[in-house]
């Protein structure tokens, strides 16, 4: 998925190198950094979308493109992951800031016990590529295939090719690159136990660490 580069100024001169600080061992987790929140959707066997709000979700291979989330088995039973594995297919959709309520309502409430997409108010258009439910009202999707599953401990881990990226025009630069600002994904804190912005960019992937290179090689 192409993101589109913030305008950056030159990297500043590097701060004063900071001091080895003493560790300490936090209790063990998982989830330790924050993380973008996510909504997979599916079809099940009767043809309904279901919907579950996920944080654990992170993009895995560049060619082919492929995401992998996980869903926690061991909880409560999770409808939408019953879909995704009857279906052999899902999507991905990002909210936005302005989201947040629906986000959270569609990760805490059960597909077991109502209609969480009809509940929030949520339409749902079948995916271009794969027998999966697009959700109109969020910004950005992605139609993913399973091209592998596993259980990992607590949760099944599914790899899901992408397919196909449908993007409001509304976010896309001139080049249909993904601007960042004009998206305004929900961040997920598990370590602070909330939902945050996405941060102000302050330094060029690549190039920070290219000049600080040729920075040595003097």
């Amino acid at each position: 998925m192409l993101f589109a580069a913030p305008k950056l100024c030159r990297p500043a001169p590097r701060p004063e190198k900071r001091g080895v600080m003493a560790k300490k061992n936090p209790h063990l987790r998982a989830v330790v950094a924050p993380s973008p929140v996510i909504i997979a959707a599916a079809y099940d066997e009767n043809g309904k979308a279901d919907a579950c709000t996920l944080a654990l979700y992170t993009p895995i291979s560049h060619r082919p493109p492929c995401v992998l989330i996980g869903i926690n088995v061991t909880m409560r039973p999770r409808k939408t992951l019953g879909s995704i594995l009857h279906s052999g297919a899902f999507t991905i959709g990002y909210p936005g800031e302005d989201q947040v309520t629906e986000a959270d309502y569609i990760g805490v409430a059960s597909g077991f016990d109502t209609d969480k997409l009809k509940d929030v108010g949520f339409t749902v258009s079948e995916g271009q590529t794969v027998h999966a439910p697009v959700i109109n009202e969020l910004r950005l999707t992605l139609e993913c295939e399973v091209v592998h599953t596993v259980r990992v401990g607590s949760n099944i881990q599914i790899t899901g090719e992408i397919k196909n990226i449908l993007a409001d025009e509304e976010i896309l630069d001139g080049k249909g690159r993904v601007v960042l600002e004009r998206l305004k994904p929900l961040i997920y804190d598990e370590e602070g136990f909330a939902y945050r912005h996405a941060g102000e960019p302050f330094a060029e992937p690549f190039r920070t660490g290219t000049e600080f290179m040729k920075q040595l090689e003097k």
